[in-house]
């Protein structure tokens, strides 16, 4: 058996995970902690003056709050968020061994997020593996953050040789496997799909709790008009930049004929219509009969409803997961970690430097046929 600590801390999320394989090959998850960084809502506070010299002299910290005090809060930032990690790793290491039943004696390898990520975040787990590394004397693996999310993917859901949709905050791929490398056959060419969903949710004012992308979701489900938006796929690759341009431009005046509601249904059903598109067509391309939606968008039931619909007229198979596995958590790194580990690869303590730009292609998939 080979058992593995996974630490994953690229964007908004510190997960910690452990994974064992036993001899023939079979994945056990033995423990999936994370801890998620919700950026606080802001007070906008208006100070009324004071009547006289007299109230100020009496009450000099008295002041007045006019209107909503509460908005909904902003984007989480590098640095706000590696603190927030940097409070919850080493408890989350130790809930995650226990919950495990495990010492750190049973450990044979400790993997982490290489990249891609936000820099400050992506530096916490680097910098626990390689001190847990050199105080256990354990082995490290860095892990590409999105092969992670894809092997996870595989095992959990049992897909052999799908297509990949990888949708998330930072990422929008289509990907299939071949000739040793997880090739990239379409992409965004701006920003990512949860990007784009994560600042829609603030132009509407959508709280970020438990996550603007839930949130549109729960709101979509209540629309009925559909509103015409920029729609653009070009070849393999989409562009969402626009289309969220012209929503900060129109949203506001848009509100007076449609709800929200309409408009988180609208921009959805755009979106998703673009991913089920260039999928379709990498599936033809490829000749696969399987489609494997991973990361934190892939949540999403709409996205998995429309998706599978294509699917299925092709005489295909979806493949999908829960939000246990969808969204960013250690077991997916611990998982690709593995694979590499039991493959003869390992990564030495001076190249454990992390990246914020680390594509799915460059990794060299020397565990599969």
């Amino acid at each position: 058996m080979t058992v593995a600590l996974g630490l994953e801390s690229s964007a908004n999320k510190i997960g910690v995970g452990i994974m064992r394989h036993d001899a023939a090959g079979v994945a056990t998850v033995l423990a999936n902690v994370r801890r998620t960084y919700v950026t606080p809502v802001n007070i906008i506070c208006f100070f009324s003056l004071p009547s006289s010299m007299l109230t100020l002299l009496l009450f000099p910290s008295v002041f007045f709050i006019i209107g909503d005090a509460f908005q909904p809060g902003t984007g989480f930032l590098p640095k706000d968020t590696a603190k927030h990690h940097r409070n919850c790793v080493i408890p989350l290491v130790l809930e995650a061994l226990q919950v495990a039943g495990l010492s750190v004696t049973d450990l044979d390898v400790i993997c982490f997020t290489k990249g891609p990520g936000m820099g400050g975040p992506l530096h916490v787990s680097a910098l626990i593996a390689r001190t847990l590394s050199l105080l256990w004397n354990i082995p490290l693996v860095g892990v590409n953050h999105c092969i992670g999310h894809i092997e996870m993917g595989r095992m959990i859901t049992g897909a052999q040789n799908p297509v990949v949709l990888y949708v998330s905050g930072g990422n929008t791929q289509v990907i299939a496997y071949a000739e040793k490398r997880y090739q990239i056959f379409g992409e965004t060419l701006d920003i990512a799909i949860g990007n784009c969903l994560d600042r829609f949710a603030r132009i509407i004012n959508l709280s970020n709790d438990p996550s603007p992308g839930y949130n549109i979701e729960q709101c979509a489900k209540k629309g009925s008009k559909f509103v015409d938006l920029p729609y653009t796929v070009k070849g393999m690759d989409m562009s969402f930049s626009g289309i969220l341009s012209h929503l900060e431009k129109t949203a506001k005046t848009m509100l007076s004929e449609y709800s929200k509601e309409d408009l988180c249904f609208s921009l959805q059903e755009n979106l998703f219509a673009m991913l089920v598109e260039v999928t379709e067509r990498a599936m033809a391309h490829v000749g696969a009969r399987e489609v494997l939606i991973v990361g934190g968008v892939g949540c999403n039931e709409r996205l998995q409803e429309m998706m599978g619909l294509m699917v299925q007229q092709r005489g295909g198979h979806l493949f999908a997961t829960d939000e246990s596995f969808c969204i960013d958590n250690g077991i997916m790194i611990a998982q690709a970690g593995l694979l590499m580990f039991k493959s003869g690869h390992t990564t030495p303590l001076e190249d454990t430097w992390c990246t914020q730009r680390y594509r799915t292609d460059s990794v060299l998939v020397s565990w599969r046929d």
